[in-house]
Formats: structure tokens, C-alpha cells, sequence
């Protein structure tokens, strides 16, 4: 299997985080490169650069307004008297109409969904090259790869068209899935990070030609907190096109993979011929977040079931945070895939 990476993806570095009031260092350290890369040669594969397909792949799914956003705004950002060294909102909108604020601050709380998305010097450069590691992924098994795995860092799940959050900025899944769709593949995403893919989600939400699967920590208690419940089921042309799976706090190995059954089902009930896995290791039982407490083995249990679909598959990574098994995790998904036959 291939895996993609761009050094570039390392110029994000984020150094602010808070929880329950305290501002902390940021879990989505550069540090989970390293970690991931050794996961992934550990799990036999092979290291390439992705290709520059330029803009358009992410101006499909995201909007020119927010895109011109996250290109210009640390610049605009330091020109503030006395303004940080990254950019957090301190404002965000009970609702968004048509008015667009013209002052930075303003539009930082437009875009920016909360404030674990601090935007740094080196933050648009490497969630680019996230979102081409995830292109490239695409193409490949699109041009008849069995699978592939994008090392995609910053992650990218909670991002919406036009909104960051969680970390996250391009959302690369939905970008690589849009991108294998209009190379002619049924395509569906699946999401087994420990938060639910919201901003996968919304992007699909009205639309019935992706089909969007998470599972995740029930969010009545765990971010995303708004988005993730069972009821959301998609709307207008997207209506029973998105399936939420939410699951109890600590849930094991072996419901998870009964929920997982169910989820696999749906994907092979819409058809496709093509599957992009939102790989989120933060369903680990030592993972920081501690949503979820899927095991090592059981890791391998999730890529060989996942393998059961005999579906071209893309890899794409998302959370899983700093803890000694992080790239053991990678390593046992990959594993289990590839030692799986259909």
C-alpha cells in the first residue's frame, strides 16, 4: 500500500487549546507525523509525495470566500495592534446571514467554529498539501489501486464548506471522495473517529450521490456536541443518504464491531464502488480523548472488516492523538486490510 505525504503538512503547529476554561498546548501536535509515518512503514508502506492538482479539487467543496479567507487572514492578522500570533476568534455569530464582516476579527468568528483552530504563519500551506495527499490518494485508487493511506495532517472531518473547527480546516475525506466521484465512482464515506465527522456531514447533507456512515462517541455528551445524533438522516435530495451511529462513552471492541456491521451494510445497500475511510485512532482506549476504548487488536478487527466490503479504499487520517500505541494503532488497521481478503 502507498502512503502519501508532503513535508510541507509539518508547517502547522499549533500552540493554542482550550478545555473547560484553561488554555493548554494543542493535541494536534506536528509530533503525530512522526509517530504516523513509522505506523505506516511498519505496516509495509511505501512513502510518496502527493502530486499538486491545484485549487480546484478543494474549491469544489469549499467556498472561493472562505478559501481567500484562510490564505490571507494571518497576514491580515498581524497588522492588529497588539493582536496574537495566531488567529482565534473571540466572536462567533448566533446565526450567519447574508451580512460578511469586512474586519478580520469578525470574519475569524464567521469562519472559525471554535477556538481549537488557531490559524498559525505555516497553516494554509500545510492543510494544502493535507488536502493533495488526499487527492493523490484518490487518483490512485481511482486509477486501480486496492487501497491507499493519505497521512492527512491537519485532519480535516470538522470542517464544513466554509467553516473550520476541531483542528481541522480542509475537510480531506470529503475532498477525496468528491474527487473519485467525478472520476466515475460510487462513492462512500466512512467515519470511524472517536467525534463525529461533522463538517463531512453538512457538505453531503443535501445530496444523495455520497453517502456519509460516522461512528462515533455519542455526541449528548462529547464534542461535536451539535451535529452526530441517531435523527440525522440528511435532507431534500440527501434524506436517508446520512447514517449517524453515536455509541455509549468507553464502548469496546467487540460492539463496536457489531455497530460496524451495520454500518458496512449501508455502505454495500447504496452501491458503492468505492470507500473512503476517515480513520480517526482516537477511539483508542488510551487515546487523550478518552471517548472510546477500542484496543490495539481491536484496530486490526475494524481494517479487516472493512476489507470484507472488497471495495477500493482510501484511507484518509484524522484524529488519534499523542500516546505511545498511536502509530502501533495505524499499523494494526493497516494490517488487518491488507491481511483481509474479501
Amino acid at each position: 500500500m502507498k502512503a502519501i505525504f508532503d513535508d510541507r503538512q509539518w508547517k502547522h503547529a499549533p500552540q493554542h487549546f482550550m478545555a473547560n476554561g484553561v488554555i493548554q498546548p494543542s493535541p494536534e501536535q506536528p509530533e503525530r507525523i512522526a509517530r504516523l509515518t513509522d505506523g505506516a512503514r511498519k505496516a509495509g508502506c511505501e512513502m510518496i509525495a502527493p502530486k499538486d492538482a491545484g485549487l480546484g479539487p478543494i474549491a469544489a467543496l469549499h467556498s472561493p470566500e472562505y478559501v481567500t479567507f484562510l490564505r490571507n487572514i494571518h497576514i491580515r492578522w498581524q497588522r492588529i495592534e497588539g493582536g496574537g500570533p495566531e488567529v482565534i476568534p473571540n466572536i462567533h455569530p448566533a446565526t450567519r446571514g447574508d451580512g460578511y464582516p469586512k474586519s478580520a476579527v469578525g470574519q475569524a468568528g464567521y469562519h472559525q467554529a471554535d477556538t481549537a483552530c488557531p490559524i498559525g504563519a505555516g497553516t494554509w500551506e500545510a492543510a494544502y498539501w493535507s488536502a493533495q495527499s488526499a487527492v493523490t490518494g484518490a487518483d490512485l485508487v481511482a486509477a486501480g489501486e486496492r487501497a491507499a493511506y493519505a497521512l492527512c495532517r491537519p485532519p480535516g472531518h470538522h470542517a464544513f464548506g466554509d467553516l473550520a473547527g476541531g483542528f481541522c480546516f480542509l475537510n480531506n475525506a470529503a475532498i477525496a471522495a468528491e474527487r473519485l466521484r467525478m472520476a466515475g465512482r460510487r462513492t462512500a464515506i466512512l467515519d470511524v473517529d472517536v467525534h463525529h465527522g461533522n463538517g463531512t456531514q453538512g457538505i453531503f447533507y443535501d445530496r444523495d450521490d455520497v453517502l456519509t456512515v460516522s461512528i462515533h462517541a455519542d455526541p449528548e455528551r462529547f464534542y461535536p456536541f451539535f451535529w452526530g445524533h441517531a435523527c440525522e438522516r440528511g435532507e431534500r435530495r440527501g434524506m436517508g443518504y446520512n447514517l449517524n451511529l453515536p455509541l455509549p462513552r468507553k464502548t469496546g471492541d467487540d460492539d463496536y464491531l457489531k455497530v460496524l456491521d451495520r454500518a458496512l451494510e449501508r455502505i454495500v445497500n447504496f452501491g458503492a464502488d468505492a470507500v473512503v475511510v476517515a480513520l480517526g485512532l482516537d477511539a483508542y482506549e488510551g487515546d487523550p480523548f478518552k471517548g472510546l476504548a477500542i484496543t490495539t487488536p481491536g484496530f486490526g478487527r475494524i481494517g479487516a472488516a472493512i476489507a470484507g466490503l472488497g471495495l477500493p479504499t482510501l484511507f484518509v487520517q484524522e484524529g488519534g492523538y499523542l500516546c505511545e500505541e498511536l502509530g502501533q494503532n495505524l499499523t494494526a488497521t493497516l494490517t488487518g486490510f491488507e491481511g483481509a481478503r474479501p
